[in-house]
């Protein structure tokens, strides 16, 4: 890899206090989950269709050994 490359960042959501929170407002964040989850999963498909693809066209990568 190259070292020009920002490093990631380890933890990808922020931790919430949830002993703070109502139960509307956990609602919410349960809703707010739900969408990024469902963000996420249409993104899977969305890559996972366009490795697909170029599979196709020029076949599958070695793998390793």
């Amino acid at each position: 890899m190259s070292d020009n490359l920002p490093e990631r960042p380890r933890a990808r959501l922020n931790i919430l206090p949830l002993d703070s929170m109502g139960i509307d407002e956990l609602h919410a964040y349960i809703a707010e989950l739900r969408n990024e989850i469902e963000r996420a999963g249409a993104m899977i498909v969305r890559k996972q269709q366009h490795r697909d693809a170029m599979q196709s066209v020029f076949g599958k990568p070695p793998g390793p050994g």
